[in-house]
């Protein structure tokens, strides 16, 4: 492990360690295979909110422990909350809805390190990542319909842009475990690597993220988030708009200077 520059535990489901630029949000419940309870997903939700705010993070990695990623809901909590008369809308609205907003807004790279299986609300949250990183042995499920839902934490919508629309609208009435190859051809998975060097592959990438052009990352996500819903002459102002900002920091100048140099440039994150 590297050196830790910090660390905190919002809550023993929930790992949140900062080293190298890197904040790693570990869901920590594999005897449940890291399901969300009510505490666990206000844990994940603040540590996501505390690696945004905080400047020396330049790339998050979202992980589970043990054998798996995420089996989304704790349906065991569930249960016991509808016989008092709950109901998950609820929890949607305070939590996962607010977990899907910090990861599709987060002003740094996001890598989800598929671990193992991510079903239903943990395979949501993989698909909001920028990056999924998924171990051989891994794999995604939309398990909705097989409770009688309907999608939660941005199924719906981040699961058609990464599949289109017909293949996630089989994915999601007719849910099934698709393995990481499967995955890989489809599109949900960025990478597939052997179970063995998986730790390394997300550890490679998570440091080349957070040493590159932070602010740069963050202008290109905004970018492609305004551009996937206005029109071409919108999506162009707003372009000219984010390039007067990468055009004015301090990385774009360092930058510019190490091409003539014919050097690496040192990336700062501003």
């Amino acid at each position: 492990m590297r050196q830790t520059d910090a660390m905190t535990e919002p809550h023993p489901a929930v790992a949140y360690e900062v080293a190298d630029g890197v904040a790693t949000i570990t869901l920590s419940r594999p005897d449940v295979l890291n399901s969300f309870d009510d505490l666990t997903k206000v844990a994940f939700r603040d540590s996501l909110h505390a690696a945004a705010a905080d400047e020396a993070v330049r790339c998050v990695v979202l992980t589970g422990s043990g054998r798996a990623f995420s089996a989304g809901q704790d349906l065991k909590e569930h249960v016991a909350k509808m016989s008092e008369g709950g109901q998950l809308s609820n929890t949607v609205e305070e939590h996962f809805n607010p977990m899907v907003l910090a990861i599709t807004t987060m002003p740094k790279p996001v890598i989800a390190a598929v671990n193992g299986i991510a079903a239903g609300a943990g395979a949501s949250i993989a698909f909001a990542a920028d990056f999924r990183i998924v171990a051989e042995s891994a794999g995604f499920n939309l398990a909705f319909a097989g409770i009688a839902l309907s999608a939660d934490t941005g199924a719906s919508w981040t699961l058609q842009r990464l599949v289109g629309l017909p293949k996630a609208t089989e994915l999601l009435l007719l849910p099934r475990t698709v393995r990481a190859e499967e995955a890989l051809a489809l599109g949900l998975a960025t990478q597939v690597v052997p179970d063995d060097a998986f730790s390394e592959a997300v550890a490679d990438l998570a440091q080349r993220l957070a040493t590159g052009p932070t602010l740069a990352y963050a202008s290109l996500k905004r970018a492609l988030a305004f551009s996937a819903t206005h029109s071409l002459p919108e999506s162009l102002t707003n372009e000219a708009r984010l390039m007067a900002l990468t055009g004015a920091s301090e990385d774009h100048g360092t930058a510019v200077k190490a091409f003539l140099a014919k050097e690496q440039p040192t990336f700062v994150g501003r």
